[in-house]
């Protein structure tokens, strides 16, 4: 397995790919409108693959579910016999037309749904939206920090200006930023040119790539079969550009790349994006795909074990710059 990341300046250490959650939302609240529920048996066998690959890290989050996920990962670490010292949990807070207070006055509601497991990285879910400023915000997760509740501090989707500003705010009171969770993927990569790369570099900040995929896109499947795009719900189709008009043929020569270098190492399309993704950024970036079968997390899991050369990432960096 590549070698474990630090989370930011913190003293956790993280595998490069995690586990992300959101399809263990047991078809609660908005999340789980994406997902099909699954039942405890799929969900302990997904976990139990993850952790076989030599994942040592979940994202999940308050509104996958409204703790359903939460729930659900913790019951499937408890039935794997994973002891709460062997992982670290990420959750997330909903700032979406709440005040700051209720950051605190939540925090029991998370620990109810992890049932026992401790929260290694609480994150503020999006950068706007909250009836309360940021400095409010990260002033209420930083008192959670110091009380040991949480163990590190994290946002998501924040632009370089927030981050800078964050890390500022947490800073005077005595916490760091460990991470900003954002998009990103071959065909996502805004971070190169809009500061977030490179200020998460200058302040020591992890970027955890959601959707790394690109909600599938990047397995090459949804262009072996143009059937599965159907099979994609109308509204996802519609947030996706490249399951829109000519996305996919669009971005089939980078597929074809893709597919090249997976035949050369006998490995999956899947497996060459995600590596692609954690080597390419250095130890900047990590990556936490979705599962919905044991199948896909053992193939996630698997990537880390790739050895892209220099020359194959380069090569994929260009030919992903040009159908995006």
């Amino acid at each position: 397995m590549n070698d474990g990341r630090r989370l930011g300046s913190t003293d956790y250490e993280i595998s490069p790919i995690g586990l992300g959650c959101l399809q263990f939302a047991q078809g609660r609240g908005v999340a789980g409108r994406i997902f099909s529920p699954l039942d405890a048996t799929t969900t302990r066998e997904i976990v139990g693959a993850a952790l076989a690959g030599g994942v040592n890290w979940f994202d999940t989050a308050e509104v996958y579910g409204r703790g359903a996920s939460e729930q659900a990962l913790t019951t499937a670490l408890r039935d794997n016999r994973v002891t709460t010292d062997e992982v670290l949990i990420a959750t997330k807070w909903a700032p979406w037309l709440r005040r700051s207070a209720s950051i605190e006055r939540t925090i029991s509601d998370r620990f109810r749904a992890l049932q026992g497991y401790p929260i290694g990285l609480h994150q503020i879910h999006g950068p706007h939206g909250s009836l309360s400023s940021m400095r409010v915000q990260l002033r209420a997760m930083a008192r959670l920090a110091r009380e040991n509740r949480i163990g590190a501090v994290g946002v998501s989707d924040f632009s370089a200006q927030q981050l800078r500003e964050a890390a500022e705010i947490l800073r005077q009171e005595g916490v760091t930023l460990a991470s900003n969770q954002t998009r990103i993927s071959l065909l996502d990569r805004d971070i190169e040119h809009n500061g977030v790369l490179q200020t998460a570099r200058d302040l020591g900040i992890t970027l955890i790539a959601y959707s790394p995929l690109c909600r599938g896109v990047l397995t090459g499947r949804l262009h072996e079969d143009p059937a599965h795009v159907q099979a994609q719900s109308r509204s996802r189709r519609r947030r996706n550009p490249h399951l829109r008009g000519e996305g996919l043929a669009r971005t089939r020569p980078l597929i074809e790349e893709m597919r090249a270098i997976a035949h050369a190492y006998d490995v999956s399309v899947t497996q060459v994006a995600l590596n692609w993704l954690i080597t390419f950024y250095g130890d900047t970036v990590v990556a936490i795909p979705g599962a919905s079968r044991p199948r896909q997390a053992e193939e996630a899991a698997a990537a880390m074990e790739l050895k892209l050369t220099g020359k194959e990432l380069e090569r994929l960096a260009v030919a992903g710059e040009r159908v995006r």
